[in-house]
């Protein structure tokens, strides 16, 4: 701070004591205006600064995701507006995209210091084990994209606290369990991916409040039971991708009232009837896939959730 207003201090002190001589003395002035600008900018900057506790939280990641060896390292002694993927507005970290950046290891519970973390995006790394259950009090939240990694363990079942959601990625990962009925809670959220991990269970019925959703992807699971005609409460909806799960019975005819879908894909279930005529009633449908079985013989459309206590 101190060089910076040396260098102000000496340039202006140039400008005046030369400005007798200068051919024009307006635009000497309004080059000391300008440097005068400049200067203050520059002494906003050099006070702009994270508290002690997000960088603590910031060094904790770094040291449990092996920092020395990442593709593009934190140089720890360096200003942390230096640091590679953050994003600081207002004295606060409120971005971290640090994908394929070679991160291997642990998450820490300290993340959750990140209070005004808004987007969070580790994808295409090394990370493993559980996710923190401080994870769950970060709810400035936005983004949450921690897809191809290593990840185990179920999906924390208060996800739900995090209200501010609008994305929320953890495909191709080893996740477990079921999907916890408080991702109902998650009002705000557009994109919802949890396709290739280990993933068991019915669909939460909570998922017909995610009235904002634009995306469900939970292909290459083992979900299991019928579709919900619940699910035809999801008006925005433009991509539903159930493949390869355990999923049976007959498809609900309120799958016909998400207008907005272009992308619906089936296959490799045990879905019984003949949905051909379906492609014909979505009217933006672009990508539509079903097994063979479920293209011939008379069309049967039956509600799934009567379809389930029947088999109860």
């Amino acid at each position: 701070m101190q060089f910076i207003e040396k260098i102000c201090i000496s340039w202006n002190l140039h400008l005046y004591s030369s400005r007798d001589y200068a051919p024009n003395i307006k635009s000497a002035i309004m080059k000391t205006l300008k440097l005068t600008l400049l200067c203050c900018l520059l002494s906003a900057f050099a006070f702009a600064d994270v508290s002690q506790t997000q960088k603590d939280a910031l060094v904790a990641i770094y040291n449990s995701t092996n920092g020395d060896s990442w593709k593009t390292s934190w140089d720890l002694e360096q200003p942390i507006s230096n640091w590679h993927g953050l994003t600081i507005e207002d004295d606060n970290v409120v971005a971290i995209n640090l994908s394929f950046n070679n991160l291997n290891g642990n998450l820490p519970k300290e993340i959750s210091d990140l209070s005004a973390l808004k987007v969070l995006n580790l994808s295409f790394n090394k990370l493993q084990g559980e996710l923190p259950s401080t994870l769950t009090n970060m709810i400035s939240l936005e983004e949450l994209k921690l897809f191809s990694n290593k990840f185990i363990g179920a999906i924390p079942k208060n996800i739900g606290n995090l209200t501010n959601l609008k994305s929320l990625e953890l495909y191709n990962n080893n996740f477990f369990g079921e999907i916890p009925s408080s991702i109902g809670n998650l009002e705000k959220l557009e994109n919802l991916i949890l396709s290739s991990n280990s993933l068991i269970g019915k669909l939460p019925a909570s998922i017909s409040k995610l009235k904002s959703l634009k995306v469900l992807s939970l292909f290459d699971n083992s979900f299991l039971g019928t579709i919900p005609s619940s699910i035809g409460q999801l008006s925005q909806l433009e991509e539903l991708v159930l493949s390869n799960n355990a999923f049976y019975g007959n498809l609900p005819n309120e799958l016909a009232q998400l207008t907005n879908l272009k992308t619906l894909l089936l296959s490799n279930n045990a879905f019984k009837g003949n949905y051909a005529v379906l492609k014909d009633q979505l009217p933006n449908i672009v990508d539509f896939d079903l097994d063979e079985a479920n293209m011939k013989g008379a069309l049967a459309t039956l509600d799934s959730e009567e379809d389930d206590n029947d088999d109860d």
